[in-house]
């Protein structure tokens, strides 16, 4: 999993930039948004847990609850005080700030983050990055907001009661039986601590192995961690996750936050495009599937893709399909080029799939980043009647979904899942190489040089491993096993950095772009390619942010080649460029002195690609790997960017190969 690494960051009450994680800011899902949000990639940032984020999580071993009683005892009646204050009328309004802070993703698994869904209503943009330096941008000092600007219902009773039934539910577990002791059974090892090395881990452990799991970064989480900006915890990289299966919805109820699953205000998303010499803003078409419309003559999709576009679209309906379609592989630009023509791939789909995947729709692989929409076209004789199709099967209500307080959450609960069945969890411990065991039985890992281990060299001996990094890392480790995995190395994927403005910004208030927007690359005068309004997006932050302050977050890392050098920026220069981009996207001057803060988080070869012939060479490597009883090879550069993606495949993966 893809893992930020965070430098010194300082104690910021009042500044922050933040990406997802689509890339990892951009959940692929996150793109998804509501049934149009706009989002950026899956892909990470600090994962520390404060008082107020942890969770009361239900513990991986069976007929116990982790004890952890105490602790959410007192974090329940801190809400309730607090709550209470909120009803005598108490308030604190945000200080100003000026202080800025820089992530570094790298190393683990990439792909997590921001999550854009293959076959999923449109999504809402995001994206993540972080620099190498604090910097203190200059912020002018801005007026208070009034109280009469305030567009929040008030939310203390709500508070009081949501805390008054943690309260309960931590008494509960003070009172449940001390925990058993941990597993005795085999030694496992899992190499990687984001999300999928975590959720692999709870798998073996749930099964009656003793697990080790080992992270070269300071923190676990990849790209689902949080981050501090003008003294609100916000999610660093993933924001949220496909609905299109169960298997996150499910992972949550397991830890305690089945009640706290939320989903994204209904405003969706909206397409910034090149129309003549003019950039407009419109609503992204509501009956689409990455852009892909169910209704080629829809009122919105005439407007993006002109008369002539949406006529020649239009011919997808008449057009035979030969049974030639599901032969070979094929790129879905390739596609929807055939069936409904240059317009609409390039204002429509190219700028959801280049927000959600930061990649070019004629370089990805149509079986993985959309399941059965081959087969689907050939059932119903064209493309538009294949996306209406699916859609109509989708699971009612929004594309994508959260959790109360950030995705972050779900980090903090697997790693209390964890400790509590007593798996070893280290941070900041590099594996320098795998090979096959003694006796050709299980395997002999070596640990690296790091601030985790006194010696480097040292090896031990297990009985099964996981790796769960980045592809280009597993590919070098699993080489030590079996060369066979040499010429399967992935390429690197598109950098990203993410940038998070928080504003005081009432004018705001109404959403004037809905959740966020999605960036044609035709489109020269923005760098960025996706924004993200999270306040206007997700209630509960918006109800926490209070009256008048908002959330945007930026990502940048677009396929052109001039918009794509502001990646690798400075701070300063992705402070100022966001200020730009988004007073030209939200069609109003946001200017530093509306600034409370902002961070930046930084995701190197953040998106693995599933680029052309993708389910072939997953197929191959898991075929090698199969030859080794013991190993599995999990993550996102396998199953796919987005955490609907990640959770389900290493689930399944790791439920067969231990059974």
């Amino acid at each position: 999993m893809m893992v930020p690494k965070i430098q010194g960051q300082p104690n910021r009450e009042s500044a922050d930039p933040a990406g997802v994680p689509g890339d990892p800011a951009k959940d692929p899902e996150s793109l998804a948004g509501t049934s149009t949000a706009p989002g950026g990639t899956e892909e990470d940032a600090v994962l520390t847990s404060t008082g107020e984020n942890e969770p009361v999580v239900a513990s991986v071993a069976r007929g116990r609850v982790a004890s952890v009683g105490s602790n959410a005892a007192a974090h329940a009646l801190r809400l309730l005080n607090r709550a209470r204050g909120a009803e005598t009328g108490a308030t604190h309004p945000p200080q100003r700030g000026t202080e800025a802070s820089t992530t570094t993703v790298g190393g683990a698994e990439p792909g997590v983050a921001s999550e854009p869904a293959p076959v999923a209503p449109e999504p809402t943009p995001e994206v993540v990055p972080a620099p190498e330096a604090a910097l203190t941008p200059e912020v002018a000092p801005s007026t208070e907001v009034p109280a009469t600007k305030a567009r929040r219902s008030p939310v203390a009773s709500n508070a009081a009661a949501h805390a008054m039934r943690l309260l309960h539910r931590a008494r509960g577990t003070e009172t449940t039986a001390p925990a058993p002791a941990a597993p005795s059974g085999p030694l496992a090892l899992v190499i990687g601590g984001g999300i999928s090395g975590l959720v692999a881990a709870r798998e073996l452990v749930m099964s009656g192995h003793r697990v080790a799991l080992h992270e070269a970064q300071g923190h676990f989480g990849g790209c689902v961690t949080e981050h501090q900006v003008a003294g609100l915890s916000l999610d660093a990289g993933a924001e949220s996750f496909a609905t299109r299966s169960t298997a996150v919805a499910q992972l949550l109820g397991e830890l305690g936050l089945g009640e706290d699953i939320v989903t994204p205000e209904p405003g969706g998303a909206w397409l910034y495009l090149k129309r003549g010499h003019d950039n407009v803003a419109q609503p992204l078409p509501a009956t689409g599937i990455l852009g892909i419309p169910g209704d080629p003559w829809a009122d919105e999709v005439r407007t993006a893709v002109g008369r002539s576009g949406a006529l020649r679209a239009a011919a997808d309906l008449i057009t035979p399909v030969s049974k030639k379609i599901l032969e070979g592989e094929m790129s879905l630009g390739a596609l929807v080029r055939s069936r409904m023509g240059s317009a609409v791939l390039e204002n429509l789909v190219t700028p959801v799939v280049s927000g959600v995947h930061s990649a070019d729709p004629d370089t990805l692989d149509v079986d993985a980043i959309a399941p059965g929409l081959r087969a689907a076209v050939l059932k119903h004789g064209s493309l538009a009647k294949a996306v209406a199709a699916k859609r109509a099967a989708a699971p009612a209500g929004s594309a994508v979904a959260s959790v109360r307080g950030g995705m972050n959450r779900l980090t903090t609960a697997l790693i209390a899942d964890l400790r509590a069945a007593g798996v070893e969890l280290k941070t900041n411990s590099r594996i320098a190489a795998i090979a096959p065991g003694e006796n050709s039985t299980g395997f002999r890992v070596t640990l690296g040089e790091s601030a985790a281990h006194s010696e480097a060299g040292t090896a031990l001996q297990v009985d099964r491993v996981v790796v769960a990094t980045g592809g280009e890392l597993a590919v070098e480790l699993l080489s030590g096993i079996d060369q066979a995995f040499t010429e399967h190395r992935p390429s690197t994927g598109a950098g990203i950095s993410l940038v998070t403005l928080v504003l005081d910004k009432p004018e705001l208030d109404d959403a004037p772009r809905g959740t966020g927007l999605l960036v044609s690359p035709s489109v020269d005068n923005i760098g960025a390619k996706a924004l993200t309004h999270a306040t206007a997006k997700w209630q509960w932050l918006g109800d926490e942010s209070g009256p008048g302050t908002h959330v945007l977050r930026l990502s940048y890392g677009r396929l052109n080649d001039r918009a794509s050098a502001l990646v690798n920026a400075d701070d300063r220069t992705l402070r100022d460029a966001a200020l730009k981009d988004a007073s030209a996207l939200l069609g109003m001057v946001i200017s530093a002195e509306d600034l409370l803060g902002f961070d930046v988080i930084r995701y190197s070869g953040a998106l693995p690609f599933a680029t052309t012939g993708h389910a072939r060479r997953v197929a191959q490597i898991r075929a090698i790997a199969a030859t080794h009883p013991g190993l599995d090879v999990v993550g996102a550069w396998l199953s796919g960017t987005g955490l609907a993606a990640v959770v389900g495949d290493t689930r399944k993966k790791l439920r067969i190969t231990v059974s």
